[in-house]
């Protein structure tokens, strides 16, 4: 029998040191770590972990959310992991999703419900958290906050520019060089140019 540890984060930029602190205190020799978001599980060291799991196997998370948000998807890996490849999980923050106790039918269907509510309010919380960042950016665009990159401005001798370029005097490398900008920003310019020109 081999002991793993999981550990997810969301970005690259968060930090996974309370769930390695935690894994650490169990001695842990193969912990797998993945820096990604837990809406599915097309994760590289998760895919890893469930392929190097064997039967008799233990898995310890930190907590529930951090094997995943999705509820549905939550409950399908929990039964491959414990099913399908006969291995034993703990969530360290919840002692009642500890496979290896009480393995009667009491045991198993206590489990089975805590796992339930506790996949049902991850993936809750990663809808809450979704609809507050739609909420958050609908708010900002009212007050006038404009998101993404800069609009690129063109030269003040863009009409010359263009019209050198229509010529043929000027390559479209030329262009996208002294404008620095690039094809598509150059074709969207030009066209709003001849618009402006027409009128």
């Amino acid at each position: 029998m081999a002991e793993y540890g999981y550990i997810r984060v969301s970005s690259t930029d968060q930090n996974e040191d309370r769930q390695l602190i935690a894994m650490q205190e169990l001695s842990l020799q193969h912990i797998f770590i993945d820096k990604q978001s837990g809406k599915d599980f097309d994760r590289p060291k998760y895919q890893e972990l469930v392929a190097t799991l064997t039967a008799g196997d233990l898995l310890y998370i930190k907590s529930i959310d951090r094997l995943g948000r999705n509820y549905e998807e939550i409950q399908n890996q929990w039964r491959i992991l414990t099913k399908e490849k006969g291995v034993d999980i703990v969530v360290l923050d919840m002692e009642l999703l500890d496979t290896r106790r009480e393995k009667n039918l009491l045991g198993t269907f206590i489990a089975d419900l805590v796992l339930q509510v506790l996949s049902f309010v991850a993936q809750s919380e990663r809808e809450t958290i979704r609809k507050r960042q739609a909420e958050g950016i609908a708010a900002a665009k009212a007050r006038g906050v404009i998101f993404g990159r800069p609009e690129k401005q063109m030269p003040d001798n863009c009409g010359e520019l263009v019209k050198r370029w229509e010529r043929r005097e000027l390559t479209t490398v030329d262009m996208l060089n002294l404008c620095d900008i690039g094809r598509t920003t150059l074709y969207a310019k030009v066209k709003e140019h001849k618009l402006r020109a027409k009128k």
